[in-house]
């Protein structure tokens, strides 16, 4: 008797835990809708770089493949318009907490930064990812986040 009441407890605790997982990254966002409708701060990598200035300098992200598809390996480029100090880039669910994906990135110039980067899928259709690029300038630390729409049907 005990072990039936302890898998229905169980069970109604697993459906309510598997019911707020997949409700959790959901939002009312049409398929069909253009990114640039959904949200215009979106870094859309399909027409190219997107833009941060943060202390005097300006980045540039570009992410391939440009829909930037779950669960596939990226390429991440970052590019400064100065060297940057102790750049670190670091990749996070913008609106939930999908972990702290930490980008390893290599240096290809003085100011061009190359990387690979996986990330999970979520079981909505609309997943914000934010970049995270971190540097050192005058003994100051400054951050420019990037945000872009994982699976991304542009």
């Amino acid at each position: 008797m005990l072990r039936v009441k302890f898998s229905k407890q169980f069970s109604l605790y697993l459906i309510l835990m598997l019911a707020l997982f997949c409700s959790a990254c959901t939002q009312d966002a049409p398929e069909d809708v253009s990114i640039s409708t959904k949200d215009p701060t979106l870094c859309d990598f399909k027409t190219g770089r997107c833009s941060q200035s943060v202390a005097g300098v300006q980045l540039e992200l570009l992410i391939t493949p440009y829909n930037t598809p779950s669960e596939k390996p990226l390429t991440v480029e970052l590019i400064g318009s100065e060297a940057l100090n102790d750049l670190v880039l670091r990749v996070e669910g913008r609106d939930m907490f999908m972990g702290v994906i930490p980008v390893n990135l290599t240096k290809v110039s003085k100011t061009e930064y190359n990387g690979q980067l996986i990330y999970g899928s979520c079981s909505s259709n609309y997943m914000v990812w934010r970049a995270f690029a971190s540097f050192t300038k005058n003994g100051e630390q400054h951050v420019a986040m990037f945000d872009f729409l994982a699976d991304s049907p542009g």
